[in-house]
């Protein structure tokens, strides 16, 4: 594989009113596992069923019922810490978190807070051609999400849909390494198209399957650098977190207003509260929503229902050798396998769809002629169109037709674009359409030169003008061409042009 040579971007920096200030941002990803049972029960994940319809008698927290850890949600956990190149833990447990929600029936989450599954990996978050940021991830944890509570369906009265309950996520949790609005958005996209590469989390986020705590602090330029060098996080200033952000959009939003709030603050002579706060869009602020030092005590302490977690290196392996060809790789590859620039693979591998799409239409052809065609005709159609690539209506055994017919002479790079709005609008074979609508390219130098003499012969006045400007010679082109129905072999015609006019 292709090593791409990355830069590290500048950070973001705001000015004051009195100096220039620094961010320093981290989040915690919640991303629900891919699967068909939840966590600790046999009940169904699926979205979108009667309220309460998707709930076990362990979900509900009957009296008497024990967890069984779901073995596919440690597997896809696994899975995951490997794509994002981090340690995996053969040694973790479970822990229960105890505060009170009306849709956490236990009055406890079981999660994981001293032994992890995963450890310590990374993700590379690009933000242009040869130029990212790497993000260190510090842990990855199992624990089972809380039900919902709905409080616009009644005046007086407040309802709990526990269909969520017990649901398995994986917390990811990143340093804080991020040093803008525009980068955490981008370590978001980043993390979904990975884990959607590898198949443990849609990263539906408007569903609610994929969502992010952020944490964002300031500090002096120059303090972030301190605290690479020394590890002391008290140098990057007081962090306030805000939960349960579900848009990039609003992520941006949410840490420039909270940055400025910060700024503003420290400015005046006050210091930051450390707290957990909402962002509101309507008003594009942060509100407070409780202080961390008014947090209730969680009492963490081992889940007595469940044993640790242990498993084998074996298994790890087998896992590892399933992987598929993540994002990073397929990147890589396409540039060098490919011809094509850095920033055309990164449209090309955005989701994996696009990707396998891309491939079936390059398989034997000229890869950079495949990419044009994909990125520029079929993706700014299907844009115009508000449609994703599943959503195509031309198949790649269509586009690659397409290109075997300009590459065999039968059409010219014009009468192509014709013909991939007929097959866009119409479907049906490329070939056969040409043969029927009579669209080939006429190859017969003869009939070609033909046009050229009569078009010459009707211009004296432009072969003159042309003989002292050869560059004008591309009027008489487009005569042809124009006379032809464009269906001239347009090299033929510039060679019969050029030698015509003594060019």
């Amino acid at each position: 594989m292709l090593d791409l040579a990355y830069e590290t971007p500048a950070p973001k920096v705001i000015a004051g009113a009195k100096q220039d200030w620094e961010l320093v941002i981290g989040l915690e990803v919640h991303a629900q596992v891919a699967s068909n049972a939840k966590l600790f029960s046999g009940a169904s994940t699926t979205f979108g069923a009667e309220p309460n319809s998707n709930v076990a008698f362990v979900d509900a927290a009957m009296p008497g019922m024990l967890p069984v850890i779901n073995e596919y949600c440690v597997e896809q956990a696994v899975r995951t810490g490997l794509g994002l190149k981090a340690e995996i833990n053969l040694f973790s447990a479970f822990d229960r978190k105890n505060y009170f929600y009306p849709d956490l029936p236990q009055g406890y989450q079981i999660s994981q807070l001293y032994h992890p599954i995963v450890g310590e990996g990374e993700v590379l978050v690009d933000m242009a051609p040869g130029v990212a940021r790497r993000v260190r991830i510090e842990r990855i944890h199992l624990e089972q999400d809380a039900g919902k509570s709905i409080h616009d369906m009644d005046p007086n009265m407040s309802f709990v849909d526990l269909n969520r309950t017990g649901v398995a996520l994986m917390e990811i949790v990143s340093r804080p390494d991020i040093r803008g609005p525009e980068e955490a958005a981008a370590y978001v996209v980043k993390l979904r198209q990975i884990l959607r590469y590898l198949g443990t989390c849609d990263g539906n986020m408007q569903n609610g399957n994929l969502r992010a705590d952020v944490n964002v602090s300031i500090c002096k330029p120059g303090d972030y650098e301190r605290y690479q060098e020394t590890g002391d996080h008290s140098v990057l200033g007081t962090r306030c977190e805000i939960k349960n952000m579900n848009s990039m959009r609003f992520i941006q939003q949410a840490i420039e207003y909270e940055a400025r709030r910060q700024i503003r603050i420290v400015e005046g002579g006050e210091t930051v509260d450390q707290e957990t706060r909402l962002y509101d869009p309507d008003k594009g602020e942060t509100r407070s929503m409780r202080s961390k030092e008014e947090a209730h005590d969680y009492r963490y302490f081992p889940c007595p229902d469940l044993l640790p977690l242990e498993i084998e290196q074996a298994w790890v392996d087998g896992i590892a050798a399933s992987l598929p060809e993540l994002p990073d790789a397929k990147k890589a590859r396409f540039v060098q396998d490919f011809g094509m620039t850095e920033y055309d693979a990164g449209v090309l591998t955005a989701d994996t769809e696009s990707a396998a799409f891309f491939e079936d239409v390059a398989r034997g052809r000229d890869g950079k002629q495949a990419a044009n065609w994909v990125i520029n005709e079929l993706f700014g159609r299907l844009k115009k169109e508000d449609h994703g690539i599943t959503e195509s209506p031309m198949s790649a055994e269509q586009l690659g037709g397409i290109l075997d017919l300009i590459a065999k002479g039968d059409i010219s790079g014009k009468i192509a674009k014709d013909l991939f709005e007929i097959v866009y609008t119409e479907g049906g074979d490329p070939a056969e359409i040409v043969e029927a609508r009579g669209m080939k390219q006429v190859t017969d130098t003869g009939a070609i030169e033909a046009a050229v003499d009569e078009i010459i012969a009707a211009n004296p006045n432009q072969v003159a003008k042309a003989q002292q400007n050869p560059k004008l010679a591309g009027w008489f082109v487009g005569q042809v061409m124009k006379a032809t129905g464009g269906k001239a072999n347009p090299k033929a015609v510039n060679e019969l042009v050029s030698a015509k006019l003594g060019l």
